[in-house]
């Protein structure tokens, strides 16, 4: 099923658990590090180089791209290492995000709580996932290198909901 991050957006509660998409849409890289200092500049009451209001976060580290390239491989990285990061996330404005493997129960709890949505890629085809990206920038945390935050614009980017708005939940 083809849908946009805002007919997600509006709908979270159409899509089931086990639902397969193609999203189309403005996503946002971030991955351990970049987790780690957005959550230290909401806890400092500091301003935030993207905003999360309704955003959607995939866990990916973008590999550089080669000439002919708009981006190297970018496949999903394993979402559990988010999980300390991923309640604020989510309680600040977070709707969607994207990663492999299972969640937490605090991070079930938490996206149920904030009626987000968790999205699985497919793990070991970075290289075909990376034909769905259209553009591709930075946006913070350049130092980070691969873990800085990136701009993604994605078209039919293909996935499956992992875990709905209502705490269902593939991993049981």
């Amino acid at each position: 099923m083809k849908i946009t991050i805002e007919q997600l957006l509006q709908n979270t509660d159409k899509y089931k658990a086990g639902t397969q998409i193609e999203l189309s849409g403005t996503i946002y890289t971030a991955r351990d590090q970049a987790h780690k200092r957005l959550v230290s500049l909401l806890n400092n009451g500091e301003k935030l180089p993207v905003r999360l209001k309704d955003s959607c976060i995939y866990y990916c580290g973008p590999c550089p791209n080669s000439p002919d390239k708009i981006i190297g491989s970018c496949g999903p990285t394993t979402a559990s290492r988010m999980d300390v990061y991923t309640p604020a996330m989510l309680s600040n404005g977070v709707k969607i995000i994207i990663g492999k493997g299972k969640r937490s129960k605090e991070v079930v709890d938490s996206i149920k709580d904030n009626k987000a949505i968790y999205l699985i890629a497919t793990g070991g085809v970075g290289a075909l996932i990376a034909q769905k990206v259209k553009s591709f920038k930075l946006i913070a945390f350049e130092d980070l290198g691969p873990e800085a935050i990136y701009e993604l614009v994605v078209k039919d980017f293909p996935l499956i909901v992992a875990i709905d708005c209502f705490g269902n939940t593939l991993f049981r």
